[in-house]
């Protein structure tokens, strides 16, 4: 997927104001507007300016969209890391004005479709008197999803200030995070959104959580894989090996005969719920290094007292 400027496709510099954003829109909405345009990619080019705008319009997206397109420029390879939006908060606000000409790019859904899907808003839907709900995402280690834990969570909420330039309003939360919790689940915050109009009660805060990368478990759905080194006569004669897992310590047992890549299942010691996910540990065979000349002596006697050829039924194998 290719990088948008969309800085460039409105012919504005970084810096821009509100102001100066939306002058360079309208200009470019009278010429490129397929009403009045003949150029055969009005319509593309129309398409392109309405994202644009719709992103730098915004403060919220703006901020989000600086943070991870810094340093890059239009038409380079682009994938955003994981997590880059965590800690930004965004509200339920519907379309800036003028867009919602065309759809958006799979670049424009991939960092603000999910988000602009939460706020559940229709663009250019009016306000109720209930404020507007705020959505955020926050990044916790795996183990709270089993111990549950209270956090202190920072987040920043972009605005314009007085002069239409991108400026950030920070709080702390005290945030409790459920045990059982997995990624991708929201954690309601009641009132903690916009305030309400004429008395009406404030909205309320969406937390989406997402798990900090882990040096050892790959985490999928309640379902936690890990890979488990074993010696070569653990795996071929069996044993019960230590495994350490966010929970604690168990004792996994290796069946006698096991190769490299073995999945052993631990029903229910994945992430805790209703129905908790399940453990499963791959098993790594780790040669012992010939380092000493005792150590080769073993492998040559192996060599010698074993008939055992590791190409045996390989196509192609001699």
């Amino acid at each position: 997927m290719e990088f948008k400027d969309y800085y460039k496709v409105l012919g504005v510099e970084r810096g821009a104001s509100d102001d100066e954003i939306k002058k360079a829109f309208r200009k470019l909405a009278r010429k490129h507007h397929p009403d009045v345009s003949k150029a055969p990619d009005a319509a593309a080019r129309m398409q392109d300016v309405n994202e644009a705008y719709d992103v730098l319009r915004d403060p919220e997206k703006r901020a989000a969209y600086d943070r991870v397109g810094s340093g890059l420029h239009g038409g380079q390879e682009f994938r955003p890391p994981p997590g880059w939006d965590a800690g930004f908060e965004f509200s339920g606000s519907g379309a800036p004005e003028g867009a919602g000409f065309g759809d958006h790019s799979d670049f424009f859904e991939t960092l603000f479709g999910a988000a602009r899907r939460a706020r559940g808003q229709p663009p250019g839907s009016g306000r109720s008197l209930r404020g507007e709900d705020h959505h955020a995402k926050i990044v916790i280690p795996l183990e709270d999803a089993f111990h549950g834990a209270t956090r202190s969570l920072g987040l920043r909420a972009p605005e314009l200030d007085a002069s239409g330039h991108v400026v950030f309003n920070q709080r702390e939360l005290q945030v409790r995070i459920p045990k059982g919790i997995r990624a991708g689940q929201q954690i309601r915050l009641a009132g903690q959104g916009s305030p309400g109009f004429g008395g009406a009660p404030a909205g309320d805060l969406y937390l989406e959580v997402e798990f900090e990368p882990h040096p050892r478990f790959r985490v999928d759905g309640r379902d936690l894989y890990v890979t488990l080194r074993v010696a070569p006569w653990e795996a071929m004669l069996g044993a019960s090996v230590p495994l350490r897992v966010p929970d604690g310590e168990l004792q996994m047992n290796i069946p006698p005969g096991s190769q490299a890549g073995r999945k052993l299942r631990l029903k229910g010691r994945g992430i805790p719920g209703a129905t908790p996910g399940d453990l499963y540990a791959v098993l790594e065979v780790v040669l012992p290094p010939a380092a000493s000349e005792k150590a080769r002596a073993v492998y040559e006697q192996m060599a010698r007292d074993l008939a055992f050829d590791p190409r045996a039924g390989q196509e192609g194998g001699q």
